[in-house]
């Protein structure tokens, strides 16, 4: 099936002048953030760089499996740089902040684009453990460190191009990153959006970020999900959310390179599957039954089982699989009793909560 690639291939000859932005373009980029640009696309300089001479020093860098967190990453970028639509663009301030002290992991990237807008890129959430823990915050924290440092970057980049027409968006974790930043940007900044793109990212526990602000940005957030979203589905949103087809399966459905593309736009559905609902009704009312504190007692317990390892990204708990389950054994076992059982808790509660959900949605009347 079609997707983003393809996209390129059939609308690449295209500029901004013959075809408008379109939401395939959003979630084009949002992919590119995922690229490590250190070395390439510095934090700092007027000038940006092309995006054909970020894809020819992302090639000659002999680290292409490194920077990227699958190969489609190095693709696309090879695909937008050799296009009439994305060749005139050119990257600034690439920033990637990692800090275990603060559970942070926040990485972005502003592309000005043909017709002189600038789209402000979030990156999601990365292969690093942290990552994956301040997901977890989000889930009891009202912000989290990596939404601030969302707020900042956008307020940088309104001020570094006062002139120029923006748009936010990112996937996973970026969609939220850039929901929580245009929501809390003050409304002149506001009113310079043209749009907010949230592509399969979770919403808000605390209630919804910005106030007031989020009211004024709501106009501009469009919000995208596969068919059997999760992702996009947990927590709180307000938005209106548009359903996209999706080659995978599942949870693999949260890769935005299944999502299906017909000509300049996604391939839409009416509405997501009746598994995803199952999965949503399931994990909000678990959550439902946590206290803010609970919830952070379960994700550190978890975090400091997984750590125990030594590891530090994903791929490194795979790697020597034994030698990190024996450790993690060792971690539980060590776990002081309070701890023990508030996690055995937790997991009966989830439990608790799916098997209510799945009575609940039999139905009514015999068989």
């Amino acid at each position: 099936m079609a997707n983003i690639l393809d996209y390129l291939d059939w609308r690449g000859d295209l500029t901004f002048a013959q075809s408008p932005f379109q939401a395939v373009d959003n979630l084009i980029l949002s992919c590119l953030s995922y690229i490590h640009f250190g070395g390439i696309v510095e934090a700092e300089g007027e000038e940006g760089v092309p995006l054909p001479l970020a894809d020819a020093l992302f090639s000659a860098s002999g680290e292409e499996k490194e920077r990227v967190r699958s190969p489609l990453d190095g693709e696309l970028l090879r695909k937008a740089a050799k296009s009439r639509r994305f060749r005139d663009a050119r990257l600034y301030r690439y920033v990637n902040r990692l800090n275990l002290q603060e559970e942070k992991q926040f990485a972005a990237v502003a592309f000005q684009l043909g017709d002189g807008s600038l789209y402000i890129a979030y990156r999601g959430t990365d292969n690093t453990l942290v990552g994956w823990k301040e997901d977890f915050n989000m889930s009891f924290l009202p912000s989290v460190p990596a939404q601030q440092e969302a707020l900042a970057y956008l307020q940088e980049i309104g001020r570094r191009f006062p002139g120029s027409r923006l748009r936010a968006g990112g996937h996973s974790k970026g969609g939220n990153l850039a929901v929580y930043a245009a929501s809390c940007a003050e409304p002149a900044l506001q009113d310079r959006l043209l749009a907010v793109y949230n592509n399969d990212g979770p919403g808000f526990c605390c209630g919804l970020p910005g106030g007031a602000g989020h009211a004024r940005a709501a106009r501009r957030i469009q919000t995208f999900v596969p068919q059997s979203s999760v992702v996009g589905m947990l927590m709180e949103h307000d938005e209106a959310y548009t359903v996209i087809k999706s080659s995978g399966a599942g949870l693999l459905q949260h890769d935005p390179y299944s999502w299906e593309v017909m000509g300049p736009d996604f391939l839409r559905l009416e509405a997501v599957t009746e598994g995803s609902r199952l999965v949503d009704r399931t994990l909000k009312d678990w959550l439902s039954q946590l206290s803010p504190e609970e919830r952070k007692q379960f994700a550190d317990t978890l975090y400091q089982i997984l750590t125990a390892t030594g590891a530090v990204r994903l791929k490194d708990l795979s790697a020597g699989w034994l030698k990190n389950s024996l450790a993690m054994l060792h971690a539980a076992g060590n776990l002081k009793k309070e701890s023990k059982e508030q996690l055995a808790r937790v997991f009966t509660l989830l439990l608790s909560s799916a098997g209510r959900t799945m009575l609940r949605s039999l139905p009514e009347g015999p068989f």
